[in-house]
């Protein structure tokens, strides 16, 4: 995600701090790679034109001109702008304040609506929100099935009508289905097309005004680029949706969409999809992701990522167990199960400031984790619980039965240690200030 984008901005920033001092000239410079980075990036021309400008603006003024960091100061004016770009404040969805609140997805088809649907679902249920998913897309073969197939997985209910009802129909139906068996969220899955024709967006607009939901989310497959943003400015005209949920931003490593959507249509991203998995999904928050951008890393939300993981209570009975100085090969796996849910390693690393470049080029597989875990399945209960009777016998046992050599069984054991040390380091704090506490209990 927005990977192209950040290393072109790394490399102009590079560039920048390398001045001694900034003149119009190398500003001017600056400025023509990161439109052509933005142009690259898949952003509309007029979108990139107004960025620029508006940086241009400030970087030419007295303050940055005769500062002491100057390119850092140039790094601010960027990350600000992105963060205006990108919609400002984070738009939290509208609840209703008698639910249910609801909430009806359109978009043509293909672009992820089920799929966000579910998402979206398993989002209100993690929040203590029951939702219901209403299969109001009767045209693409299996859609429904598809939709029960989901609600099935994250255990959430799926109201339906046999084939051949009518679309409106069904959604007026699974609106009343929801309060009636006191739903907080009901999620319309509407049907889509290959192209906006006038027949879908009269059905679009009977089921508006039948269900009159409180929020009407476009969802956009970000990897279309500027297609998607055609077709949400054509969306908007005839519908007047309330928000966007870009799709698929895994996939797209430009970003142009995300950098451009809100501009032309006026209307905030809420969500974006980051994976294939139900828990794909991320409330959208511009100043985060300005940070992720310029490789500043997003704490916030991996924070967040590791609070819906990891159980409360088990955080802090971990928490206890790392300040006894009683982390286990036990524990340890515990952590890698939380850690395989919270989504891949790339994503995840990606958060934390300064891990992108420090891992150019690295790659993360999610098989490392299987290699660990067996070697760990291995180990006998005392073993895990002992880590330090691991002697060479029972070592080049462990590496048997778990299949890998007593190489990786050794490394294992010594980054265990160190991890040992660290949590000792962390837990008891400098001299003379206190205990630190820990940023992320049971991480």
């Amino acid at each position: 995600m927005f990977e192209r984008l950040s290393e072109r901005f790394d490399a102009v920033f590079r560039k920048l701090r390398g001045q001694a001092r900034l003149t119009e000239a190398n500003i001017d410079e600056s400025l023509r790679e990161i439109r052509r980075s933005l142009l690259e990036a898949d952003v509309n021309f007029k979108v990139a034109r107004a960025f620029i400008q508006r940086v241009k603006e400030q970087a030419v003024g007295r303050t940055v001109m005769q500062s002491l960091t100057p390119g850092q100061q140039i790094i601010k004016i960027v990350h600000d702008e992105l963060v205006v770009l990108l919609g400002g404040d984070h738009s939290p969805l509208t609840l209703a304040s008698v639910p249910p609140t609801v909430v009806m997805l359109v978009g043509l088809q293909g672009c992820g609506k089920t799929t966000i649907a579910a998402k979206l679902a398993r989002h209100f249920k993690m929040q203590n929100r029951p939702p219901l998913l209403v299969a109001g897309d009767l045209y693409r073969p299996a859609a429904v099935d598809q939709l029960r197939t989901l609600g099935d997985e994250i255990q959430v209910p799926v109201f339906s009508l046999p084939a051949g009802s009518d679309p409106v129909e069904v959604c007026q139906q699974g609106v009343e289905e929801g309060r009636r068996t006191n739903r907080s969220v009901v999620i319309l899955d509407t049907a889509g097309r290959l192209s906006i024709d006038t027949a879908m967006m009269e059905e679009l607009e009977r089921i508006r005004q039948t269900t009159h939901p409180h929020e009407i989310l476009f969802v956009a497959d970000s990897m279309l680029g500027q297609d998607a943003v055609e077709t949400a400015r054509r969306f908007h005209d005839d519908l007047a949706f309330t928000g966007v949920i870009l799709t698929k931003m895994d996939g797209d490593a430009r970003g142009g969409a995300a950098l451009s959507i809100r501009h032309i249509t006026g209307k905030p991203i809420k969500f974006v999809g980051t994976g294939e998995k139900v828990q794909d999904l991320e409330a959208f928050h511009p100043d985060r992701m300005a940070s992720r951008i310029l490789g500043m890393g997003d704490i916030l939300s991996l924070v967040e990522k590791a609070e819906q993981a990891i159980e409360h209570q088990k955080a802090q009975e971990m928490e206890e167990r790392l300040r006894k100085e009683a982390f286990t090969f036990e524990d340890f796996k515990e952590q890698l199960q939380a850690l395989k849910t919270m989504g891949p390693l790339d994503q995840l690393m990606s958060m934390v400031p300064g891990a992108g470049k420090a891992l150019k080029g690295v790659q993360l597989e999610e098989g490392a984790f299987r290699h660990v875990e067996a070697i760990i399945n291995s180990m006998t209960q005392q073993e895990r619980l002992q880590p330090h009777i691991l002697n060479g016998s029972r070592r080049r046992r462990i590496a048997r039965g778990s299949g890998t050599s007593i190489q990786e069984v050794n490394r294992l054991v010594k980054q265990f240690h160190m991890m040992q040390r660290m949590v000792k380091q962390m837990s008891r704090g400098r001299p003379g200030k206190g205990k630190m506490r820990l940023p992320m209990p049971g991480m």
